[in-house]
C-alpha cells in the first residue's frame, strides 16, 4: 500500500508519529486506561489542592465573576455515584453518536445503490482529479455552518467519492475531517460559532471597559479570505504529499475510460438528478418566505434558525430520496427488502465507531468534570501574559499556546470563556482591538482539532478508515489517523499564521468597522 522510496526526514518524523500512536493498546482498550489515568490523577491533585483562580467571561449579557475552580477528585463518593448513575446517559448522548448512525446510513444507501459511484464515472471521466479533491476541501471548510454534523458528513462522503475514483479512502476521510474540523471556525457563511464568541469577547469588552466595536461580524473579512487559504492548504498536502505517499490500486483515465456509464445508469442518475432538483427547490419554498418553516421566529436563517439546526435530517431525506430514485431505475432496489438491507449495511459501517465510543464518551466526560482542562488553559494563559513580547510575536506565541490548549479541550466556547478575560485586555493594552485577540485565537482554535486525541470526531474518521480496509493491510490505529491528519495540522497553523501577519502588516480590517489596533 505504501510505496517503497527514500524517505525525507518529514516522512520519517510522520511514520514514527504513526509507529508511536499504533504501538498504543487498541483504540477500545486506551480510552479505557485514559479513564483511569485520569481518575488516578484527579485524585492525587485534588489530595494537593491544586486549582486556579480567574475571572471568566459571560453569556447572554450577564456580568463577569472571578472563580477559583479545584481539581474534582473523580474517586470521591459522589463523584463515583454520578459517573455510574450516568454511565449509559453519558454513552446515549455522546454528541457524534446520533450523527454518525444517521449519516452513515444515509450515506451508505447511496454509494451501495450504485449511485456515487456512477455519479463520479459520469462526472468525472478524464477530468483532473486534483479539482475532486479541491471541491471537497472547499466544500468541507465551510460545513462547519452545520456544527458538529459538518466533519462527520465531509469525512464520510469524501471517503466514499475517493473510494469510487480509486483513490485512497483513508486519504479521502482524513481530507474531509481536516477541512471540516480543522478549519471549523473559517467560513464563507455566518455561522453560529461567529455569534457564539463574540458573544463571549463583547461581555469582555463590556466588564473591562473597553471600548471597541464587538459584533459577530468582526473577524468575517479574515475567516472569508481564511477559507481559500486553507482549501488550497488542505489540497496541497493531500495532493503533493499523502496520496503520492499512500497509493491505493489508482484507476486512472484509461481504467474510467473502460467503466463508461450505461445508458441504464445514464437513465437512472437522470431521475435522481430531478428528484435532487424537485427536493432543493421544496427546501427553497420552506426557507426563502418570511415566516416559512425554516426560519427562526425573528426571521433570519443565519447563523442560526431551524434550517441550520435541520441539516442533518435534510440531508438524510434527500440522499434517501435521490437514492432510491436511482437504485428503483437501475434494479438494485427491487422492494422495501432492499432498503432495509442498505439501511443495515450503513449500520454496520458504523460498528467500530460505536463499540469505540463506549469508553471515549465516559473518559471525555470524566476529563470535563476533573477540571484538569481548565486548571492547564489558565496556567498557561497567566505564563503567556507575563512575557514580555513584541505585538506579531505575541500574537504568535498566544496562537501557539491556543493549539496546545486545544488538544486537551477542544470546545472552542469553553477555551475562549476562560482565555478571554486573560487577552483580550492584554492585547487591549498594548493597542490591539479585541477582533485581532478573538482572530489569534480562533486561528490556534482549528489548527489542533484533527490531531487531538479526545476530539470524538476521531473515532469516527477511525471507523470510517477501518471499514475502507482490505485484508493484508496494515492495522489501521489512533497513530495512523494522527499520521494523516498531522500535515494537515500544520499546514493550517502555518498557513493561516502566515495570513494573520501579512494581514497586520498591511493593516487591513478583520471584519466591518474591526480593526486590527483600537
Amino acid at each position: 500500500m505504501t510505496k517503497k522510496e527514500k524517505k525525507s526526514g518529514f516522512d520519517r518524523f510522520i511514520d514514527g508519529v504513526e509507529k508511536a500512536g499504533n504501538a498504543l493498546p487498541s483504540p477500545f482498550v486506551l480510552f479505557i486506561y485514559l479513564c483511569l489515568i485520569i481518575l488516578v490523577l484527579s485524585f492525587v491533585l485534588s489530595k494537593l489542592g491544586v486549582g486556579v483562580e480567574f475571572t471568566s467571561a459571560a453569556r447572554d449579557g450577564a456580568e463577569m465573576e472571578t472563580e477559583f475552580v479545584s481539581v474534582v477528585n473523580l474517586l470521591s463518593k459522589e463523584e463515583i455515584a454520578k459517573t455510574l448513575t450516568n454511565f449509559v446517559p453519558t454513552f446515549i448522548d455522546f454528541p457524534p453518536l446520533g450523527l454518525v448512525l444517521v449519516m452513515m446510513m444515509g450515506i451508505s444507501f447511496i454509494e451501495h445503490t450504485g449511485l456515487v459511484n456512477a455519479a463520479m464515472r459520469k462526472t468525472l471521466m478524464g477530468a483532473p482529479q486534483y479539482m475532486v479533491t479541491l471541491l471537497i476541501a472547499f466544500v468541507g471548510v465551510n460545513s462547519n455552518i452545520a456544527s458538529d454534523a459538518g466533519p462527520i458528513f465531509s469525512a464520510s462522503i469524501a471517503a466514499s467519492l475517493f473510494h469510487s475514483l480509486g483513490r485512497s479512502p483513508a486519504v479521502g476521510a482524513t481530507l474531509g475531517f481536516a477541512a471540516a474540523s480543522g478549519g471549523f471556525t473559517a467560513n464563507l457563511f455566518v455561522a453560529g460559532t461567529d455569534a457564539l464568541l463574540s458573544g463571549i469577547t463583547q461581555s469582555v469588552t463590556e466588564g473591562m471597559g473597553i471600548d471597541a466595536v464587538t459584533h459577530p461580524l468582526m473577524n468575517y473579512y479574515f475567516m472569508a479570505t481564511a477559507t481559500f487559504f486553507i482549501t488550497i492548504a488542505i489540497t496541497l498536502v493531500a495532493e503533493k504529499y499523502l496520496l503520492p505517499k499512500h497509493d491505493y490500486e489508482r484507476v486512472g483515465e484509461i481504467d474510467l475510460e473502460a467503466h463508461k456509464v450505461t445508458d441504464l445508469e445514464k437513465k437512472g442518475l437522470r431521475r435522481s438528478g430531478f428528484a435532487l432538483l424537485a427536493y432543493i427547490v421544496l427546501i427553497v419554498v420552506l426557507t426563502v418566505p418570511q415566516n416559512s418553516l425554516f426560519r427562526a421566529e425573528d426571521g433570519a436563517i443565519l447563523p442560526k434558525s431551524p434550517l441550520i439546526s435541520s441539516i442533518v435530517p435534510i440531508l438524510f431525506f434527500m440522499f434517501v430520496l435521490i437514492g432510491y430514485v436511482y437504485g428503483k431505475t437501475v434494479g438494485t432496489i427491487k422492494s422495501e427488502k432492499d432498503v432495509f438491507a442498505l439501511f443495515r449495511q450503513g449500520i454496520s459501517s458504523a460498528l467500530t465507531f460505536l463499540v469505540i465510543a463506549l469508553p471515549a464518551s465516559q473518559f471525555i466526560s470524566l476529563f470535563n468534570r476533573s477540571k484538569i482542562t481548565t486548571v492547564l488553559a489558565v496556567k498557561g494563559a497567566n505564563f503567556l501574559g507575563g512575557l514580555d513580547l513584541g505585538t506579531i510575536p505575541l500574537l504568535l506565541v498566544f496562537i501557539f499556546l491556543v493549539t496546545l490548549v486545544n488538544i486537551l479541550m477542544t470546545s472552542g466556547s469553553s477555551k475562549w470563556l476562560i482565555l478571554a478575560p486573560v487577552f483580550v485586555p492584554m492585547l487591549a493594552f498594548l493597542g490591539l482591538s479585541p477582533a485581532a485577540a478573538q482572530v489569534a485565537y480562533r486561528i490556534g482554535d482549528s489548527s489542533t482539532n484533527i490531531i487531538s486525541p479526545i476530539n470524538s470526531t476521531l473515532a469516527v474518521v477511525l471507523g470510517i478508515m477501518q471499514n475502507y480496509s482490505k485484508d493484508g493491510d496494515e492495522e489501521i490505529g489512533i497513530g495512523t489517523v494522527i499520521s494523516y491528519t498531522l500535515p494537515y495540522s500544520i499546514a493550517i497553523l502555518l498557513s493561516l499564521s502566515v495570513l494573520l501577519v501579512i494581514w497586520i502588516l498591511l493593516g487591513l480590517p478583520l471584519g466591518p468597522g474591526a480593526g486590527i489596533y483600537l
